[in-house]
């Protein structure tokens, strides 16, 4: 049965959290959390490996300020043990961060949904559409939030350039160019059976170049069409290794796409590059997180801003966490927000089915996919 209390907006106390998950990206949440201390509150931490436990344990027992809140945390190896004890009011979760293998979003957002908790899952939302279409429906039918990380959307760089097509500096855009060339070898696969399946994980273009598929519409608007080409080249996996695909939109811009995890030695690059009448901006970097070149017919306060804006990072994921948390904690508190939902990991959710489908038949595919797509 669902608290109604969860649907009402919080305020004038912390936000219960809990976080599933305590691999690579979960540290992402732990940390976006503990920044967040004086809105948050860490309630409940799960994953099955106990190893991955007991490492999270112990980096919160470094971070957090007060001894008391590591000692206020619960720890569990079983999902549907803390669901069971939030039921009996012993832990009172706000909120659940799914950091946990993209094939077992869909199951947990449902049943978190139903346990009356706003949810909060990492990308892809979902591996299949039917999943996605479920976990939406599911936290509208128990009046929760349902928000899906899209954290690249906040980084300084992308906030610039996004500013420029919003003011039509380009004019019109002809032509978009997105390439991620990453690393990730057979080891990275081989840390654990559900990496690199279809079920569990999907390949190089629905995990790793995930959030750049998210800048695709989010930059430009939705696609009219696209063409694609797959193939498993370097590791030993169900999945792509390698993806090339062409686009084009409803608007008419044209452009491609190529992720490769396959890249010698190292992560070399992830970057977007816009061409348009008036100007020409390449993002790059390893993780679009510098101005590789800017040009404009005319001048904005923004050019002043492009070399302050760029930053050094070793990670792919960038910064843009902790912003989305104070966007999300915004949200459950009912303020204004621009938070990504539900129907924003949709749309990145049916480019990337697209794309497969495309790859596999050789066919062009067109939008929308789906009846519902919109």
């Amino acid at each position: 049965m669902i608290n109604s209390s969860f649907r009402l907006a919080i305020k004038d106390r912390l936000i219960r959290v809990a976080i599933i998950g305590c691999g690579r990206i979960g540290y992402k949440h732990l940390k976006s959390v503990i920044f967040h201390q004086d809105n948050l509150h860490l309630v409940a931490i799960c994953d099955k490996d106990l190893d991955n436990l007991e490492k999270a344990k112990d980096f919160l027992e470094n971070e957090f300020d007060q001894e008391d809140k590591i000692n206020n945390i619960s720890f569990y190896s079983n999902f549907d043990s803390l669901l069971e004890d939030n039921l009996k009011k012993k832990l009172n979760i706000d909120l659940v961060v799914l950091a946990t293998p993209s094939g077992l979003h869909a199951m947990q957002t449902i049943k978190a949904a139903k346990n009356g908790m706003h949810v909060c899952t990492e990308k892809p939302m979902a591996t299949k559409w039917s999943d996605g279409l479920l976990m939406v429906k599911e936290c509208e039918d128990a009046g929760v939030n349902l928000f899906v990380v899209k954290q690249n959307r906040y980084n300084q760089t992308l906030q610039i350039l996004k500013r420029q097509i919003q003011a039509k500096r380009f004019g019109k855009i002809f032509m978009i160019s997105v390439n991620v060339f990453w690393q990730r070898p057979q080891s990275y696969y081989d840390k654990d059976k559900w990496r690199g399946t279809w079920e569990l994980d999907g390949g190089a273009l629905m995990n790793q170049a995930s959030h750049y598929v998210d800048l695709i519409y989010w930059l430009n608007g939705s696609l009219e069409s696209l063409s694609a080409e797959s193939a498993t080249l370097g590791r030993k996996i169900e999945v792509e290794d390698t993806l090339a695909m062409n686009m084009k939109w409803e608007n008419g811009t044209l452009g491609t796409m190529a992720v490769t995890m396959l890249t010698y030695p190292e992560n070399l690059e992830g970057s977007i590059t816009i061409l348009g009448e008036k100007g020409s901006v390449k993002l790059g970097g390893k993780a679009v997180n510098k101005f590789d070149y800017w040009k404009f017919d005319s001048e904005s306060e923004d050019d002043h801003l492009v070399e302050n804006s760029n930053y050094q990072t070793k990670s792919v994921y960038g910064f843009g966490h902790p912003i989305f948390y104070k966007d999300m904690i915004k949200k459950l508190k009912g303020e204004e927000s621009s938070i990504c939902t539900g129907y924003d990991g949709l749309k990145s959710l049916e480019i990337i089915i697209a794309a497969y489908r495309a790859a596999k038949t050789g066919e062009k595919v067109y939008f929308p996919l789906f009846k519902n797509s919109n």
